[in-house]
Order: structure tokens, then sequence, then C-alpha cells
């Protein structure tokens, strides 16, 4: 169905799958995509093989051209593309590359980004996966106008969406794309006819979320307890996970939940307790997780009852 308003003509920038539905409901809505922009094929998985990304995809099954710049700041080749289209707006969403001033400055409705948080919260790369492993209740989507600063720019339009106790970042990545996706077609109709106007942040505020590194997934049992590891987890869905070390050998935790602490315990953090195949970890201030499935380095994943059944533990053996 196609927004209110004109259509206007955009350039589209952006790579994942997170960025596809607004491919989709910009093309819906009738607006003129003239030009995709996004990364360059990449090799993927074991076999390494070169893989178009999302956004590509989508764009050329729709008849779209495509263009895959390595950089973009000093391209002089790129600019003149883009200066040649002379696009009303460019809209960014995951893009993944910093967009420089002479493209900030060069469509009229300015370079309209859709981020995955509640800003000025959660600035940075990894704004859907902090949300979740900090345990918050509520995130969302802004749309904002961009400036060079990273997650800076004046806010467009916001909406709020709740987080179940259940949900990973991997969930809430796609309850956001397809969320966003029709709030964008929303700003830009609200530019173009000028009812929407630009509010400054409160960079007071603000919070960061930078990228994620692989020791992010590391679990420190004396450090926190089971409830914020446990939002780590989610979190930290598909990458980098949930790891600890067990003898020596890292162990993978696939699945994990909060568990009752024992009515006896004076749980030392990385203490492992056994009860009826089930398998728990004590953390920070006497709390526990339950481990429902791992995966001991060199091994096959399996269920709790499975690696206990085929992994003597010493009775004094220690996560960490």
């Amino acid at each position: 169905m196609r927004a209110s308003g004109k259509a206007v003509k955009l350039v589209f920038c952006g790579t994942p799958q997170f960025a596809v539905p607004t491919l989709e409901a910009l093309l819906a809505a009738g607006h003129e995509i003239a030009l995709v922009v996004s990364q360059p094929d990449r090799p993927i998985g074991r076999s390494q093989q070169l893989t178009a990304p999302p956004v590509k995809q989508a764009a050329l099954a729709a008849g779209l051209p495509v263009t895959q710049p390595e950089k973009i700041r000093s391209n002089a080749e790129f600019r003149a593309q883009l200066e040649a289209i002379a696009p009303d707006a460019i809209v960014v969403v995951a893009y993944g590359r910093i967009v420089p001033p002479w493209m900030l400055a060069l469509p009229r409705l300015g370079c309209i980004n859709l981020h995955g948080s509640l800003l000025p919260k959660y600035r940075g790369a990894a704004p859907i996966q902090w949300t979740v492993a900090m345990g918050d209740a509520y995130t969302g989507n802004t749309t904002m106008l961009l400036e060079e600063g990273l997650d800076t720019g004046p806010i467009l339009l916001q909406q709020t969406l709740e987080i179940a106790p259940t949900h990973t970042a991997a969930d809430l990545f796609e309850l956001l794309a397809h969320a966003g996706a029709p709030l964008v077609v929303e700003t830009l109709a609200g530019l173009a006819n000028g009812t929407i106007h630009p509010q400054p942040q409160n960079h007071a505020f603000a919070t960061f979320a930078p990228i994620l590194d692989r020791e992010d997934g590391r679990m420190d049992f004396a450090a926190r307890t089971a409830t914020e590891l446990h939002n780590r987890w989610r979190g930290f869905q598909p990458w980098p996970g949930a790891f600890t070390t067990l003898n020596g050998k890292k162990l993978i935790v696939h699945r994990m939940e909060v568990a009752a602490a024992p009515a006896d315990s004076l749980a030392i953090p990385g203490q492992i307790r056994i009860e009826n195949h089930h398998f728990f970890a004590a953390c920070a201030e006497d709390t526990w997780l339950e481990f429902t499935e791992v995966q001991l380095e060199g091994k096959k994943r399996l269920s709790a009852a499975e690696f206990l059944r085929g992994t003597p533990l010493a009775a004094d053996a220690r996560l960490g």
C-alpha cells in the first residue's frame, strides 16, 4: 500500500537481513529507488563461498541497480554516481559504513537512518544485543537524520516494543526489522510534506553499545548473578553466545535457565551441582543457573542429561 505524500527519489544503503523489510516497504510505498548500495560480497561459512548480502539479493530480485563499493569516503566514482542521481533522500539501514560528510549534505531531505534502539540509549554497533544483555524490558526503533557523530543526529520518529523474558537478540532483530520498515516509510512521508520536525537528542542520557567481541561471551560466575548471565546469553545470540571452561576445555552453553537456589546453598561461584541428571552452576550472590544444552570442545552439542551420562565429573569440578 502506498504511503501518503508524493513519491521521492531515493538511494538505499543497507547490507544484512535487518534492512530488507525497509527496502521492500519503500518499494511498496511507490518510491523511486534509483540505487541500492550494499557492502561487497563476502565469504560465508565453512566453505567460504562468496555470498551476496541479503540486501543485494533482495534488490536484484526487485530489478533494482546495485553498487558495492569497498570504500565510500574518498571514492570519486561513487560520489559522482550519487551526485548524478541527485536523490531527495538517502535511507541508511544497517549499512555498516560511516556515511561521509559529502554524502550527508547531498540529499535535500537528508540521510535518514533506522536505528534499533530508543536513542539516545544504546548508540553504537550492537544496540539490539546490548539491550537484551542488560535485561531491559522495552526497546524500540528510532528514525533520525544522520550527522557526523555516532548515532547523535536529531530524532524523527520512535516506536516502542516490549521485550519478553524469553526473547533473544535474534528474536528481537526480526521483530524490530519488520516494525521499523513502516516507521521509515512514515518518516519519509512526514519529512517530504513538512509534518515531521527533527528533535535534538538529550546527550546526557546517551549510553553506548559497542561492537561485540568473542570475550563478551565468556561467563564470569564470580562477578555476575544468574539473571545477569542469562540475560547476556539471550543478548549474545547467535554470537558470541555463552561459554566457560571445564577441566581446561571450552564448554559452550547453548541453552540455560535461571534456577532456584538449594535450601542449604553456600555456593562458591563456578561450583557445579548435579541432581537427577540436571546440571547446575553457581553464580554471584548465591544464585544458580541450570544448563540444559551444552557442548564440550571437540564434542557434539548435547542435552545436559546426555552430556552428564558421557562425561564423568569429579566432586570438586569447577567452571571457569
